[in-house]
């Protein structure tokens, strides 16, 4: 069966209000194969650039490839691990999301570049959920072969990988994935990761 993307939203449960997309970003692993339109696209990474970093250093980058440029796509998808290929390799575009060590500056280990990508790629799925796309996050990859395939410089460290694409038809996926699409959404308590005041241990 192919993949459709008239499948419903599993918005958060929350249990106080936040905002619509904040409640509708979830991370999928069917899409369609809907392509996504180059305009769009361009406004997810805008979206990324915009994000803050430690001395405006913009520490990320990221390697994009689309399935209709089949050379670069399976290139791309090579970098994951075998059980994220076997489902990302559905969605319509494949972005490796890397960061620069060191500062533009003086040449310093940056050693908040890792924080710096995770607000970039925030900022860009968020823009994507209000255009009714969808990433997935994956750190299933190996970074040795990406360093390899793209022989990239020393201080470039590739960090994670992430799909984007139209929500597709879970019937599509294996039993055990089909339940982990389908099912409720889970977060822990506020109180679990937010302490007033002094450490507590849960």
């Amino acid at each position: 069966m192919q993949p459709t993307e008239e499948q419903p939203t599993k918005l958060a449960d929350t249990e106080y209000p936040i905002h619509e997309l904040l409640q509708k970003r979830w991370s999928p692993r069917v899409f369609s194969e809907k392509p996504i339109d180059d305009d769009i696209l361009t406004q997810l990474f805008e979206a990324a650039r915009w994000a803050p970093s430690s001395y405006n250093e913009q520490p990320w980058r990221f390697i994009v490839a689309r399935k209709e440029d089949q050379e670069a796509y399976s290139k791309l998808a090579s970098v994951m691990n075998e059980f994220n290929e076997g489902w990302a390799k559905g969605a319509p575009v494949l972005v490796l999301a890397l960061t620069k060590t060191t500062f533009d500056l003086d040449g310093r280990e940056n050693p908040h570049a890792a924080h710096d990508l995770g607000q970039a790629i925030a900022h860009l799925t968020f823009e994507a959920t209000r255009h009714d796309l969808y990433v997935h996050q994956m750190a299933g990859i190996s970074p040795e072969r990406a360093k390899n395939i793209y022989d990239l410089p020393e201080n470039i460290t590739p960090k994670t990988m992430f799909a984007i694409g139209h929500k597709g038809n879970p019937e599509s996926l294996d039993e055990k994935l089909q339940q982990q699409e389908t099912s409720p959404r889970k977060r822990k308590k506020l109180d679990n990761i937010v302490f007033d005041g002094e450490w507590k241990n849960n």
